[in-house]
């Protein structure tokens, strides 16, 4: 397998992604897995060399320009070619590379990711996720957390489709339990957007559909895939976050918290698309770039892409919705 790594996204590039690439390696052997640093050959060759570490253990692309994290993502992608990012996706789509990971600009990763290897026939709208740590032990998945701002219903009933597959194949959670993320449990509670996304769902044969869930239960074992617009999926996201952060500044240490480290995660796939496609929190650090490259590897040896395009093909032969 060989994965492909962004050197140059992120907030603390490229430091943190080539300390994070180090890391890696104590875990992942080149035989089993060639990672390969995509970014200005000089730097990274520099950066290896102040870190006592042997290049040839990487296999090093040149990638000269940077997509920087506040560019308008379509534009920098199109008018970079030489970029991290874009020689990324290109590797991808060639097929140079099984998979690729960038800590950098999401939006562009969303725009490469489309542009590059395209999304899977049938698939309305690609989606990103994130984990939801149950206090009773386990997670769930939480989709979708800001790639789709504005959704449409038949969109939302595609990300229960998503996400189960998601939960089943990574995380081995069977016949996951689908909910909609609302303002209440019954039926017709919500804005036209869940309610008309409800009567889509529940009599779906695609995914094992609950009913709706409350955030106040979002923590707790009632749900395994839980479904939401990017917007709300987004704020839901960054306050689990400030409240960790909040905690940590407070000195207040507790077991199931620590399980909000976005550290540990590494980031999320962009489900949706004819590849392995990774993205990494932007403030990611060394270890968060580790976490993110071992994700990399089990999305891509789970084959996440390959299942949902066959599910997504009966589905969509199907006419369920």
């Amino acid at each position: 397998m060989r994965i492909g790594i962004d050197v140059m996204g992120g907030d603390f590039a490229p430091d943190a992604v080539i300390n994070g690439a180090i890391l890696a390696t104590e875990v992942i052997s080149k035989e089993d897995c060639q990672l390969v640093l995509i970014g200005n050959e000089s730097i990274i060759k520099e950066k290896l060399v102040e870190n006592h570490f042997e290049p040839a253990r990487f296999e090093i692309v040149h990638a000269p320009d940077i997509i920087r994290m506040g560019e308008q993502p379509t534009r920098a992608f199109t008018q970079k070619p030489k970029s991290s990012i874009n020689t990324g996706f290109s590797l991808l789509k060639k097929q140079n590379i099984d998979a690729f990971a960038s800590a950098g600009n999401t939006g562009a990763m969303l725009v490469g990711a489309l542009y590059s290897i395209n999304a899977i026939p049938g698939i309305i709208r690609p989606a990103t996720t994130s984990i939801l740590p149950k206090e009773e032990g386990g997670v769930g998945v939480l989709i979708d957390v800001g790639t789709n701002p504005d959704s449409k219903p038949d969109v939302l009933y595609q990300f229960g489709l998503l996400g189960s597959i998601y939960a089943q194949n990574l995380y081995n959670i069977k016949n996951p339990r689908v909910a909609l993320l609302n303002i209440g449990e019954e039926e017709e509670k919500g804005n036209l957007l869940t309610q008309s996304a409800y009567r889509l769902m529940k009599d779906s044969k695609d995914f094992n559909f609950i009913g709706n869930i409350e955030s106040r239960n979002l923590f707790k074992d009632k749900a395994d895939v839980i479904v939401c617009d990017g917007f709300t999926g987004n704020i839901v996201l960054k306050e689990a976050e400030a409240i960790y952060r909040l905690m940590l500044k407070r000195g207040i240490t507790d077991e199931y918290f620590d399980r909000f480290n976005y550290e540990d995660y590494g980031g999320t796939p962009i489900l949706g698309v004819n590849g392995s496609v990774i993205v990494g929190h932007g403030i990611s650090n060394k270890f968060a770039i580790k976490n993110m490259i071992l994700l990399t590897k089990e999305i891509h040896k789970a084959r996440i892409d390959v299942k949902i395009k066959t599910l997504i093909n009966k589905y969509t032969q199907g006419n369920n919705i």
